[in-house]
Order: C-alpha cells, then sequence, then structure tokens
C-alpha cells in the first residue's frame, strides 16, 4: 500500500536525494534481522514470529503521521524493515511443514499468489486513499490490514513438532556465525541476490517514471505486474516439480531479462504496462522455484535457518539496487533507462551462474 506514495512523501518533506534509502534502510534491517528470525522460527516456533512481523507493520503505520521530519521518516524505514525480516521467513517454514515435499513447488506458487495478490491490491488502494483523503489516512489504514493479520495468526495452529520448541529466553537472540547462514542454500541465495537487484531499482524508479509518462496513479505498474504474476503462479509452481527446479527457474530469469529491456526501451506507457506484465511472468516463474528450491537443498530441522538466508540474499539484492540506484539517479529521469539496462546485466549474471551449476551438479546428489 505504501511504497508507491512514499518517494513523493519523501520529496514534500525536502528529501528527494535520500529516495533510494525509502527501499535499502528497509532491507538494512530486514536483512540483519533473518538470523534472529530463521533461529527463533527453528526453536520457538513459526506462529509467534510471524506474529512478530505483523505487529511492526501495525506500530509503523501508527508512527508514519508522527515522525514528519526527513531524519524521523528516515528512522522508521529502519524500523519497519524488521516486519519482513520475520515474517516471510516463518511463512514460508510453515509452508513447507504443512505440504508433502513433491508438492513445494506447487505450494510455493500459491503462497506467492497470496502476496502477489497483496501487491495489486495494495498499491492501487494506497494511492486512491492518498489522493482522495490523505497519506496519513493511508498510513493508519496500512495498521488497520496488520492489525487484521495478528487475529487470523491467533487462530493458526503451531507446526513446529512440540519437542524441538524452546521458551523464549535471552538465548535464544544469541546468534553464533552457524546461525547466520545455511551453505546448503548459497546456491539459491546466489540466484535470488543477483535477480532481486532489479526489484530494489524498480521500486525505487518506477513512481517517478510513472509520473514522467503521464500516469497520475503511481500504482498501475504494480497493479500490471502483479495481474501476470498471480495468474503465471496458477501453474508455474508445478513446473518446478514436474521438470527440476534449475531448468524452470532459468526460463524465469530469461523473462526477467526481457522485461528489462521494455522497461529500458520502451518510452511510454503502453510499454510501461507490458514491460511490468513481463517482469511479473518472470517473478511468477522464478520466485516459487526458487522458493521450493532452497526448501529442496535445506535440512528439515534447519528449514527457518534455509529460509533466512535465501530472504538475506533477496534483501541484500533489493537494498543494494535501491541504494545504487538512489545515487546514480539523483533525480535525474534521462538516466532511468540506463539503470534499467545496468539491472538487465545483473540479471544475466544469476542466468549465467546457473547454467555453471547446472554442469557442476551434475552426476551429483544434488536437487535441481
Amino acid at each position: 500500500m505504501l511504497i508507491p506514495e512514499l518517494p513523493a512523501y519523501l520529496s514534500s518533506m525536502g528529501g528527494g536525494e535520500h529516495k533510494g534509502l525509502i527501499i535499502a534502510l528497509f532491507t538494512l534491517t530486514a536483512g540483519i534481522s533473518r538470523p534472529f528470525s530463521g533461529k527463533l522460527t527453528d526453536t520457538v516456533g513459526r506462529v509467534p514470529v510471524m506474529a512478530v512481523g505483523s505487529f511492526v507493520c501495525f506500530v509503523c503505520g501508527f508512527l508514519y503521521p508522527v515522525l514528519s521530519s526527513v531524519a524521523g521518516f528516515l528512522f522508521l524505514r529502519l524500523i519497519h524493515g524488521f516486519s519482513t525480516g520475520f515474517k516471510p521467513t516463518a511463512t514460508a517454514a510453515y509452508v513447507a511443514d504443512i505440504i508433502p515435499r513433491e508438492r513445494w513447488g506447487e505450494a510455493a506458487g500459491m503462497h506467492g499468489l497470496s502476496f502477489s495478490l497483496g501487491m495489486a491490491i495494495g498499491p492501487a488502494i494506497g494511492s486512491a486513499i492518498s489522493q482522495a483523503y490523505s497519506i496519513d489516512a493511508l498510513f493508519y489504514c496500512s495498521s488497520v490490514f496488520a492489525l487484521l493479520s495478528i487475529v487470523i495468526l491467533m487462530n493458526m495452529k503451531e507446526t513446529l513438532p512440540a519437542a524441538q520448541r524452546q521458551r523464549l529466553r535471552r538465548a535464544s537472540f544469541r546468534i553464533s556465525r552457524t546461525d547466520i547462514i545455511d551453505p546448503r542454500a548459497i546456491p539459491a541465495a546466489i540466484v535470488t541476490l543477483l535477480s532481486y537487484v532489479a526489484y530494489g531499482a524498480i521500486l525505487t524508479l518506477i513512481p517517478d517514471w510513472t509520473t514522467h509518462l503521464g500516469i497520475a496513479n503511481r500504482g498501475v505498474f504494480f497493479v500490471a505486474f502483479t495481474i501476470a504474476s498471480v495468474a503465471i503462479r496458477f501453474f508455474s509452481g508445478r513446473l518446478s516439480d514436474q521438470y527440476g527446479r534449475v531448468p524452470i527457474i532459468r526460463y524465469g530469469l530469461a523473462t526477467l531479462i526481457l522485461s528489462l529491456g521494455i522497461l529500458a526501451w520502451g518510452n511510454s506507457p503502453v510499454w510501461l504496462i507490458v514491460g511490468a506484465a513481463v517482469y511479473g511472468v518472470g517473478t511468477g516463474i522464478l520466485s516459487p522455484a526458487v522458493n521450493a528450491w532452497t526448501i529442496d537443498l535445506s535440512h528439515p530441522q534447519q528449514r527457518g535457518k534455509a529460509m533466512a538466508t535465501m530472504y538475506i540474499a533477496l534483501e541484500a539484492g533489493i537494498g543494494l539496487g535501491a541504494l545504487i540506484t538512489g545515487w546514480v539517479y539523483h533525480d535525474a529521469i534521462g538516466r532511468i533507462p540506463y539503470i534499467f539496462l545496468g539491472t538487465m546485466a545483473v540479471a544475466a549474471l544469476a542466468w549465467g551462474y546457473l547454467w555453471a551449476y547446472r554442469s557442476e551438479s551434475e552426476g551429483n546428489d544434488v536437487p535441481v
């Protein structure tokens, strides 16, 4: 709901040169909190960790109108990142717990489908609320949705086996080097890091690029992107169950690269929407396969840590993409196509890495 409106909101406070930090600070704390959320997911439980993520969203929605300076806003973005650091890690582990292994790809697709629906509805509703009422009303509405999430969580059954559960204590927050990264999940993390740099750039640039192209509702890109992503997820998850994770991930990356080329070379509202739709298809193919691949590579008792490893890479990719984009862009509209071309090259590195990984793993007992 918030993302399309935040760049203009920051500019209205006099912080336009800091637009790259809107996403970068958010993803920084999301990434930092992943090792903690992964450990807590595997020890305390899936549901409590999900609840922490929702609670942070609830509180932040009420604080945005209060901390109305540039420094206060950026500080709150830093705090808000903890929501993404906690909830997706536990949610992915929860889904893997309740679904048979042979259907993990399909389950990841349906899980991503719910996320995509939120991404489709949220930006459009957010822009409409902001235009019809005020940005403060939008912040309060986001808190209401977070509260509804907490209510749902209160009625969900914990899936972490009772024998593995521990009471929350100070030691639960002590993180050793072995708690930070699951080495088994590194191949999936590398692909995630390289492919999500583009998303960080998109989140930073698309609101301004949409306005430049004469489109009033800054959420239109995300609507087109998400409709396409939702449509493809109805069957894309099953494809990796049938044909293997790596081949399907390669197709997803190729589609992603094509979409970034369209965004770079297309300079009209029509091409923006086409690029958004193709990007949605690429993400809808890529995301479920990478999530399922991460679970394949992990140990059953360390699913939280494996998912945290993958999500650390995701946050790092988005954060780096947003931060570097902010430095290069600096409110110069003419630079946007070149930034998209740069992210296209980075995504191509992920595609090349997969070819090397496939050759390396052939003949070995490695899920591909």
